[in-house]
């Protein structure tokens, strides 16, 4: 009998539970609410797992494990969300031991950007590698790290916290408590405020029409569709996006000398207008020959990541 798996990406608006074969492919999908409040969220997550298998007519005796990834603080080995911030009353919720007592089934749980990143691992832009170094690009800037073909979670399963490199001396104050960390300068307001900012310098630019001229409807998208057509200040906001992200990844090529940088999240989707300025500033910035042997390259698994690497997870 085949077996199965099930992938749940917890999100603080959606929750979105796949059936996953053990290739990584998704069988059946659903999205719903999250819903509010830690009970609400618990039975939601409880509730989807047992629609899907119905759907997909399968016996709870078919799935071999639950996989679970969510953002915040989370303690894997125990299966503990030690903090959400998008969801009240998330705090050192034992995830694990709720789902394994309602289902029967074993479940594993991780951050959101570790499960990304083995997703990608496993069967994404990573598949044959087995060091790489994972970012989503958003409203924050979050990080994973692959060493060995494991995700690599530091002394107190904290690490793969890429936004808060501090890529200057002295810089903008950050949520985090810290100080010019990368997530400050790229993060999606910044940048936003950035092109702002240049804008009202009267720097000429074709985004305020793209806008009709209110430009509190500026947006990443709006600035890349801006690069787009050759708009010279929308140039020089990736230009200075990717000059900050090279400075945070020089560091991290040299340190941990992985085979693949990847990098998802909204806005990875600018492409070529990101990438090609940080991959040529990543080469000024390392050791000449890590810089041949690393590549830099997009997600390839986009808003699946977080279904197939929770899968992928709890394939045991």
């Amino acid at each position: 009998m085949e077996n199965f798996l099930i992938g749940v990406d917890l999100g603080g608006t959606n929750l979105k539970t796949g059936l996953v074969n053990m290739d990584g492919k998704i069988l059946e999908k659903i999205v719903v609410d999250t819903g509010e409040g830690k009970d609400i969220v618990l039975k939601q997550i409880v509730k989807a797992i047992e629609n899907i298998t119905s759907k997909a007519g399968k016996d709870k005796s078919e799935i071999a494990g639950i996989g679970i990834g969510s953002p915040g603080l989370v303690d894997s080995e125990k299966g503990i969300i030690r903090g959400l911030t998008n969801i009240k009353g998330f705090e050192n919720v034992h995830m694990k031991e709720y789902v394994e007592s309602a289902l029967d089934i074993p479940t594993f749980i991780d951050n959101d950007v570790n499960i990304m990143a083995y997703g990608e691992l496993k069967c994404g832009a990573g598949k044959d590698a087995m060091n790489i170094v994972c970012l989503t690009l958003g409203t924050g800037v979050g990080g994973g790290i692959i060493i060995d073909g494991k995700i690599y979670r530091g002394s107190s399963l904290s690490a793969g916290e890429i936004g808060h490199i501090p890529v200057n001396v002295d810089g903008p104050k950050c949520i985090c408590g810290g100080r010019a960390c990368l997530e400050s300068y790229i993060g999606r307001d910044r940048i936003i405020k950035r092109t702002i900012e240049k804008l009202t310098q009267r720097k000429e630019s074709i985004i305020p029409k793209l806008v009709a001229g209110d430009l509190k409807k500026i947006t990443p998208k709006i600035i890349y569709e801006a690069a787009a057509v050759g708009d010279t200040l929308a140039i020089e906001i990736w230009n200075e996006t990717a000059q900050y992200l090279a400075t945070a990844l020089a560091g991290i090529i040299n340190v941990l000398n992985p085979e693949l940088i990847v990098i998802g999240g909204g806005i990875a989707n600018t492409g070529k207008y990101l990438f090609d300025p940080l991959r040529d500033m990543i080469k000024e910035r390392v050791f000449p020959f890590l810089a041949e042997k690393t590549r830099i390259v997009r997600a390839q698994l986009g808003e699946e990541a977080g279904i197939i690497g929770s899968a992928m997870l709890a394939k045991v």
